[in-house]
């Protein structure tokens, strides 16, 4: 998570914010009032599972210029709020409509906020972390974890049980204020890319060690291996002009190689929370890295590459090796044979370092909160529709509505008498999309799970199985196997809460002084020693006391306080 200075609502409270306030409640007046449904009360009625009469449930969530509509669709009227009414009897209602892009969602919200304007019923947010501690803090949203133990299925309460630290970002005093949207578990988790024709060609041995990858790299920058006689190839890409562990083009699993994981609060062995970047094992990353780039083997760009920037030095043939995601045949790797038909790629484990340690960095089970108005009349209404997603949607039985995929015509399609989701023919919709918690609902362990079912030779025999198995590619499947044979060696983020009172101080500080002093170091502008330099100036410029709050959280919500 992100613990860049917060922002201050306050602050944001001008003139013409009120003015905002009134043109936002306006956009509800004009509603028709005629074939509206009942406001939710304490004599709700479900039939079978259904409200009636129906109910409406408002809501606000950013929308992404991913997600495509049907020609006579939007974001109120399509397949997925016609579902839930016809289902469920719940009327879903966006109180306003804003992208994703641009921070156009966050603004209005923020606005909102400092306008005092009226919240929705449920606000689902996938973005900035700061901005979810802001409504948080507001007080304007009720303690969702008794509402969650009392409503929540019993399909819904084992996903998050799978890992119960999802819950620490979206506490508050103790109390489990934001429901955590669940992702799946190692879904960024990084595995090593490298282009498998030019390891052929060279009959370059799998690299188990940083030793055994520096002869590849040796290789792939200095003896031609795309054959065009020009001194034009790297051995590894890497973009850390953003950080350098980072969800593609990564370069964090060459500090695990030392026992540390930058950027991040790691668990120590004695039991507590230290930041990844001061740790000595950082000191010998950087001399590694310093040494890469001093013998060519990464673009001299890196520093100014991003994570998309420095993966596309691998899809055009140029870089030979690049860290990131099981996921990257679907995107961005697909480009790497388009740019040359011949090219291979294949999969392999994150390297150790001189003593034997492995390290990658983790991926946290949740990818968003869902936060519940203190005014919602009816609450429970909210877990009608979710636990219905959970128990039916997340992992489909054979003859479920969603066996197939949310709705036929959008995410698949009937072809020769056969299903098919190709994006072809079904025109590529993702009604999942459309959902309150973006994804309809995801259960962490089982996709990975599933694909590493695949890789061991298994058949796919549930639904959820099949659709998985008819959209993934070969390369795909061999990765996430990798991914779970490794899963001991990740490092995830351990500091999830908001920003302490010292980091709102100093983390701005501490962060360019870290980015400073590390790209000098990798460039050989500074020597190496200057990482205890930095040590000392971060420890005594708030690093020593962020290191003491930090703690004090982390005892806070391990300890059943």
């Amino acid at each position: 998570m992100k613990t860049s200075k917060k922002k201050k609502i306050g602050g944001l409270a001008l003139a013409g914010m009120f003015a905002l306030s009134a043109v936002l409640s306006g956009c509800n007046s004009g509603a028709s009032k005629e074939a509206e449904p009942s406001t939710p009360s304490a004599t709700l009625e479900l039939k079978d599972g259904k409200y009636d009469p129906p109910v409406k449930l408002t809501y606000l969530r950013p929308w992404g210029p991913e997600i495509k509509f049907k020609s006579g669709e939007d974001q109120d009227n399509n397949v997925h709020t016609k579902w839930a009414k016809d289902k469920l009897g719940i009327e879903l209602k966006n109180q306003w409509v804003s992208p994703s892009t641009n921070n156009a969602f966050e603004t209005k919200l923020r606005l909102s906020l400092a306008s005092n304007a009226e919240m929705p019923d449920v606000i689902s947010y996938r973005g900035d972390f700061n901005l979810a501690r802001e409504l948080i803090e507001t007080g304007k949203f009720v303690n969702a974890g008794e509402l969650f133990d009392q409503y929540a299925s019993d399909t819904w309460k084992a996903a998050v049980n799978e890992d119960p630290s999802v819950w620490y970002p979206y506490m508050q005093d103790g109390k489990r204020i934001g429901i955590p949207i669940l992702d799946y578990s190692y879904n960024s988790d990084p595995v090593m890319w490298i282009r498998e024709d030019w390891m052929k060609k060279f009959n370059l041995k799998a690299p188990e060690t940083l030793a055994d990858l520096e002869v590849i790299m040796e290789t792939f920058t200095n003896k031609d291996p795309d054959g065009n006689g020009k001194k034009d190839t790297y051995g590894l890409t890497i973009g850390f002009k953003n950080w350098l562990s980072t969800w593609m083009s990564d370069a964090g699993w060459i500090f695990g190689a030392y026992g540390t994981m930058p950027n991040q609060w790691n668990l120590n062995a004695e039991g507590k929370l230290e930041y990844g970047s001061v740790n000595p094992g950082a000191k010998q990353a950087l001399a590694t890295l310093a040494d890469w780039m001093s013998k060519g083997y990464i673009p001299e760009e890196a520093g100014v590459y991003d994570e998309t920037k420095a993966a596309e030095e691998f899809t055009a043939g140029k870089a030979g090796i690049v860290v990131g995601p099981h996921w990257m045949p679907s995107w961005p790797l697909e480009d790497v044979k388009k740019n040359n038909p011949e090219a291979e790629y294949k999969a392999y484990p994150i390297p150790s370092g001189p003593d034997g340690k492995a390290g990658r960095r983790g991926t946290a089970n949740d990818n968003g909160v869902i936060l519940i108005n203190k005014d919602m009349k009816n609450p429970e209404v909210f877990f009608t529709y979710q636990n219905y997603l959970f128990d039916h949607y997340a992992n489909p039985k054979a003859g479920d509505e969603f066996e197939n995929g949310f709705a036929e015509g959008y995410d698949w399609a009937m072809k020769d008498g056969k299903v098919t989701t190709d994006a072809s023919v079904t025109g590529g919709y993702a009604p999942e999309k459309y959902t309150l918690t973006f994804d309809g609902a995801r259960i962490p362990s089982l996709n990975m799970a599933t694909l590493a079912k695949f890789a061991n030779g298994e058949e796919a025999t549930t639904p959820f199985e099949k659709k998985l198995k008819s959209g993934v590619p070969a390369p795909m499947v061999e990765a996430a196997k990798i991914v779970q044979d490794q899963k001991d060696i990740a490092l995830k983020q351990m500091f999830t809460g908001a920003p302490t009172m010292s980091m709102q101080m100093n983390n701005d500080i501490l962060t360019k002084m870290e980015k400073d002093t590390f790209s000098q170091i990798i460039y050989g502008k500074a020597p190496i020693d200057a990482f205890d330099t930095f040590v000392e100036k971060w420890n005594s410029s708030g690093g020593d006391q962020n290191t003491k709050e930090v703690n004090e959280w982390y005892q806070s919500v391990t300890s059943g306080k």
